[in-house]
């Protein structure tokens, strides 16, 4: 099975702001959310109505996933954010297909565990850059719940084919047939999983989606050392348990436990705006001085990007949170000067830390980002990325264990170059806002930024008043 790349090398012109920002930016909805609660109405026995749904690359990925898998995704024609969710009337999941992964993170590390539950092996490839970015934790799971995983190529990575306990020749594998027992009868003991999820919180979500369908639950250990992004997986049990479910953690042992329950989303489900899209467009108000705005930003969420105004708070701009006819706003004031954080740790936030070190490069003082080694195994080495590009600009920045230094250098003393974007959203914006200040930046393939933000350019030209 071979992959293919979906990017190109054309350049895009990132403008420079000519004065301070006055602007209101609507964010889509969250990447995050939209791919869990379309897993969940996948897992449910009804018909679920996913309302503001993101449309981007990643969503359109996990929509032909679950389609492959016999899972019906009909768009609203006169609301393209709007979907329907329709599962499999048997509650069994198509086998003997393929699903194409993409460059998505949450496709390649879900729906393997939807896997388990199909009627069938289940076929796994995806883009070429997706070959470095690690599986084996959620398959090591799987294949403690009694699935076999058979590599394609490297161990560990894409492509792979998952066939399920059902499926396998010799009829050896946990019970994983679909029930509606209601909770507290037959009650059975919780299958038992342990996997080391330090390279990414995705390995332990994938598995706590499934859990409720085992049919005594499941308990997930992490054997390794610090857990990235808790508060994805806090994501995760939020949702499954938004869904009927039961999951509860206990962070200080490092163990999650999903009881046996049926999973259903309310009939009609809204999804919060992308607050971690957010950031590239209240950063910028740092680096250009102005005042950004972002509409229905919630008073409560279990998104990491809802951290992001404390960040720049402590950078010295002015946060606020006006209502203006029912709508909460996110209100980002600077007047261009920043604050380095000296050791600032990222770990509960990862997936911001481009935008934050974008900001950071123009700040007064040195910012060490730490807790975020696990970003090189995201679409690329981040960590590496970030190094590179700072200094292709002239920039200051070196390559921690577990993270990276930034030491701010004069303005002045930057110059405009092409920069690369390898093939990751995150690294196209965090050019963008480098654009901002200094001249002549030329971004690679800036359309890779509809993974999650598909009319991105658009919306940095509305940034600017263009």
């Amino acid at each position: 099975m071979g992959g293919m790349s979906e990017t190109n090398d054309t350049l895009w012109a990132a403008p420079k702001a000519n004065g301070p920002l006055h602007a209101t930016v609507t964010i889509p909805g969250s990447k995050s959310l939209s791919n869990r609660y379309l897993i969940l109405a996948a897992l449910g026995s009804r018909p679920v109505t996913l309302v503001g749904l993101l449309r981007s690359r990643d969503t359109e990925l996990m929509m032909g996933a679950l389609a492959a898998l016999g899972v019906a995704c009909d768009v609203d024609p006169e609301c393209d954010t709007t979907v329907t969710v329709t599962p499999p009337s048997d509650g069994r999941f198509h086998g003997n297909v393929d699903v194409y992964c993409g460059l998505a993170g949450t496709v390649m590390r879900f729906v393997p565990g939807l896997a388990l539950f199909a009627d069938d092996a289940v076929r796994f490839d995806g883009d070429e850059q997706a070959y470095a970015r690690p599986m084996k934790p959620v398959l090591d799971g799987l294949e403690q719940l009694g699935a076999t995983i058979e590599y394609h190529g490297r161990e560990g990575y894409l492509p792979f084919t998952v066939t399920p306990p059902a499926a396998r020749a010799d009829g050896v594998g946990a019970d994983v047939s679909v029930e509606d027992t209601e909770d507290g009868m037959g009650e059975r003991t919780p299958a038992k999983v342990s996997i080391d999820s330090s390279g990414s919180s995705q390995f332990i979500s994938g598995l706590l989606l499934i859990g409720s369908r085992l049919p005594g639950g499941l308990t997930v250990e992490h054997t390794g050392g610090k857990t990235p992004s808790l508060p994805h997986i806090r994501m995760t049990v939020a949702d499954v348990n938004g869904a009927g479910g039961a999951a509860s953690a206990d962070e200080t042992a490092r163990v999650w436990t999903v009881r046996h329950r049926p999973l259903q989303l309310p009939e009609r489900v809204v999804v919060e705006p992308d607050l971690s899209n957010a950031a590239p467009f209240l950063g910028a108000a740092l680096i250009a001085g102005g005042t950004v705005r972002v509409p229905h930003w919630p008073i409560e969420t279990t998104q990491p990007g809802g951290l992001l105004p404390g960040y720049l708070e402590r950078m010295g701009a002015a946060v606020t949170f006006p209502e203006e006819d029912g709508v909460r706003y996110c209100q980002v004031t600077s007047d261009g000067v920043i604050h380095g954080l000296g050791d600032f740790d990222l770990t509960a936030a990862g997936e911001i830390a481009p935008s934050l070190a974008a900001v950071l490069v123009f700040a007064d003082a040195p910012t060490r980002i730490i807790g975020i080694g696990h970003l090189r195994g995201h679409e690329t080495n981040r960590l590496e990325a970030l190094v590179t590009e700072i200094r292709r600009i002239g920039g200051d920045a070196e390559e921690l264990e577990d993270g990276i230094s930034i030491t701010p250098v004069p303005r002045g003393s930057l110059h405009g170059a092409v920069m690369e974007s390898y093939a990751d959203h995150r690294m196209a914006t965090f050019a963008a806002m480098i654009g901002l200040a200094v001249p002549g930046v030329n971004v690679v393939d800036v359309e890779t930024t509809r993974k999650t933000l598909p009319d991105f350019v658009n919306m940095w030209r509305g940034l600017l008043g263009e």
